[in-house]
């Protein structure tokens, strides 16, 4: 579905990175310094924080939810990502690879993410048109909490980021998703 034709283009990924609060500084995490806060052009859900790449179609979703059943964290993400998927009415969708960490952590600490890359092919943008999105999925499962955050990256093979280097973009988004620190869990209590 995606090609190696992908190279990463420096716009869609950011030069470089800096730190971003979500949730009113309740967690933060290293992003691309030119993402536009969509909260700024439209209304956003409390439990969101989405963030646009002014260069491409690339989006970046934070999303605080209930925690799903599966106590497996494998099965747990893919629960996530079939959501993901059902919600954007996508024709089809297929899981790539699931990373979980050795390491969920304490309590106390930030869970380590658990990695889920896969595609859906989808409508964009009020399109008819199937669009083929590659979808790279971080879960952190909350020790102790009954929530879990869910943070994606959505690529769509459209023209604006046909230069996208897919395994650059994989390193890119783990290095993102373990620079995610929870600074107060006053907010999933």
């Amino acid at each position: 579905m995606f090609g190696s034709h992908l190279a990463l283009a420096s716009s869609a990924m950011g030069d470089s990175l800096e730190e971003r609060k979500l949730y009113g500084g309740a967690v933060i995490i290293n992003l691309p310094a030119n993402l536009i806060d969509a909260s700024d052009l439209r209304q956003i859900p409390d439990a969101q924080e989405v963030f646009l790449d002014p260069n491409s179609d690339i989006n970046y979703i934070f999303e605080v939810l209930d925690r799903v059943e599966p106590t497996d964290p494998e099965e747990a993400a893919k629960f996530h990502f079939d959501s993901i998927a059902q919600d954007s009415s996508a024709e089809s969708y297929e899981v790539q690879t699931v990373y979980v960490p050795e390491q969920q952590g304490s309590s106390a600490d930030t869970p380590a993410p658990i990695l889920l890359t896969g595609t859906q092919k989808v409508a964009k943008f009020n399109r008819t048109d199937l669009d083929d999105v590659f979808v790279l999925l971080a879960l952190f499962r909350l020790t102790g909490k009954p929530h879990d955050i869910v943070f994606v990256l959505n690529v769509p093979a459209t023209a604006t980021t046909t230069n996208i280097n897919l395994d650059v973009t994989k390193q890119a988004f783990s290095a993102m998703a373990n620079s995610l620190k929870i600074v107060d869990f006053g907010l999933f209590a």
